[in-house]
This record gives C-alpha cells, structure tokens and sequence, in this order.
C-alpha cells in the first residue's frame, strides 16, 4: 500500500477509496489532484484551445480527443472539468448521428456501436449535456443480440454474435450512464449483457471452451477499446455484482500472474502512439490495483 501511494493522484485517489475505504473527503481531495498535477495535468495540457487533442476526433489512436478523454475517465478526472466537458463537446458535435446512434470514423458510414458506447461513456462520466444522450443510449440499448452482447459488425455486416470488445464497452458506458443519473431504465439491458460474459466463463468459447483470444489474459493500461479478463472482471465488481463461479477461471488467471514481491507486472501495450509513457518495464501500480480490488471483490473484502 505504502508504495501504490507513493504513485500518481490518479492511483492514489483509487487506493484510498477502493483498498483503503477513506473518508469521502479524503478520497475528493486526493481525486481533485488528478486535474493539477501528474499525467492527468500533463494530458489536459495538450489540449489544444478548440478543445481538441491532437487536432483529432477519433483518429489517430491513442492520441484524439476521444481516446484522450478514455484515458482521463480512467484516471478519474472528476465530473465538470471544463476542459474535459470541451473535449466532450467536440466529439458529440462532430459525430454524424443516425436516428440515436453516432460515428466518428471517415470511413464508416453507419452508426457505430462502439463509438457510439464511447461517447455516452464520456459524456457521463464529465457530465457533458446533450440532447442526443439518452437517444443514444436507447439505440446502444436496442442494437443487444439475441446471446446478450453487442457486436459493431452487426449493423455494417450482420453478425449476430456478441463480440468480446464491443460488449464490454457497451456494458461499461451503460453502468457510467446509470452510475450519473441517466433517465432510461438500462438495468435488464446491462444483466443481459453480463449474462452473456457469465455464458463465455469471461474469456472462453461457449461451444468448445478454448480461449477465445489469447490477447484477452493480458491486461494493459490503458485498455483502450479491448476486452481483457481484468477489465471485464472490474466492470462485475463496478456493478456491484455477485462472484459467480462462472468467472473463477479467469480469476485464477490474474492471481498466477501476479510476482513474488505481490506486485503485478507491466503488461505490453496496444500498440499506437501515446502521449507518453506511464510506467517503465518492471511492477505496475496499475495493474496491482486494479487486481487487488478485483480480488478483494471476489474474495469478499478480505485482505489481500
């Protein structure tokens, strides 16, 4: 603990809230800190004075305005920074919207789940008002598949199967819309699509439970818009939801990676262009929170 402390506002805030249960205060304070000093200052220096990063929407990743505001959701940039609330602005305003949902990319020309799942996350979590948020909402809500998830493809080629990446961003920008009042019910909607994860064992196939995708047993930071095991796991244990056996595999999988020393390890990143790296090779805070409290979730609060 006394070394996750010692790292960025945005870990420390996380830490006293979620593995040291501090006082709300103490949690504020800490968390403000994000926006003045650290990586979360460095990011929101960037900006440029339309309110964009990297004179960009969407691409080039990770770098835009879109996967710029990602990262500072994840940081835990509080609600109402203006600078974020800007940001917000621009991708909302220049995303062509199709009777509720919303592209970014040049090169698709239909409402794109995912991006569609991104916007209402950010504007939700920044407290960015928009007409179009709830409509939005309700046309993420209305593109779930019969097995539960969300696929991107569905609407450009007709897939009818979950996909792993789409679901989860779907599944997480509906519970930060919840978590920040949003009007629509999006409970039955969310159950679905954690149900749908639970069928899968997180990761596996439900026909032949192989792996999936090897890719998703690794968990960088930032995930940008991949599923992995730790980031689905985080989003049940956000949802406040039951430890289902279903997931015990995956959970297993986190506890054999985690080192000697009890830290966990920097993961390889997706690869693209950042603004800058955050940790060098060798124990990530990141990763040690983030499966810290995963594990407390799942082992019922006790130490780890």
């Amino acid at each position: 603990m006394t070394w996750l402390l010692e790292g960025d506002p945005s870990i420390r805030w996380q830490v006293l809230g979620d593995l040291l249960h501090a006082s709300q205060e103490v949690i504020d304070t800490e968390r403000a800190r994000v926006a003045v000093q650290g990586w979360g200052a460095a990011l929101l220096a960037a900006q440029s004075a339309d309110g964009r990063w990297a004179d960009a929407l969407y691409s080039p990743k990770w770098t835009s305005t879109t996967y710029t505001l990602l990262l500072l959701h994840w940081l835990g940039l509080p609600p109402g920074n203006k600078q974020a609330v800007s940001g917000c602005r621009q991708v909302w305003d220049g995303a062509r919207f199709f009777d509720g949902g919303l592209t970014l990319a040049k090169s698709i020309r239909q409402p794109e789940t995912c991006i569609t799942a991104m916007l209402v996350l950010l504007a939700s979590s920044f407290g960015h008002r928009d007409d179009r948020l709830d409509p939005a909402v309700q046309w993420l809500c209305e593109q779930q598949l019969a097995d539960g998830g969300w696929n991107c493809q569905s609407v450009r080629s007709g897939s009818r199967h979950g996909s792993f990446n789409t679901t989860i961003s779907a599944l997480d920008a509906l519970l930060q819309y919840q978590h920040s009042g949003g009007g629509l019910l999006v409970s039955s909607s969310m159950q679905r699509g954690r149900t749908f994860f639970l069928d899968h064992q997180l990761y596996r196939s439900h026909r032949t439970g192989e792996v999936v995708n090897t890719a998703f047993t690794r968990f960088p930071f930032p995930p940008q818009w991949h599923f992995d095991i730790l980031r689905g796991l985080e989003h049940f244990r956000a949802a406040g939801s039951a430890a289902d056996p279903r997931l015990g595999d995956a959970v297993k999988v986190i506890r054999r990676v985690r080192r000697a020393d009890g830290t966990w390890p920097v993961q390889r990143a997706h690869p693209g262009k950042t603004w800058f790296r955050m940790e060098p090779a060798g124990p990530s805070r990141w990763a040690t929170l983030r499966a810290l409290r995963v594990l407390r979730w799942w082992d019922g609060g006790a130490p780890i």
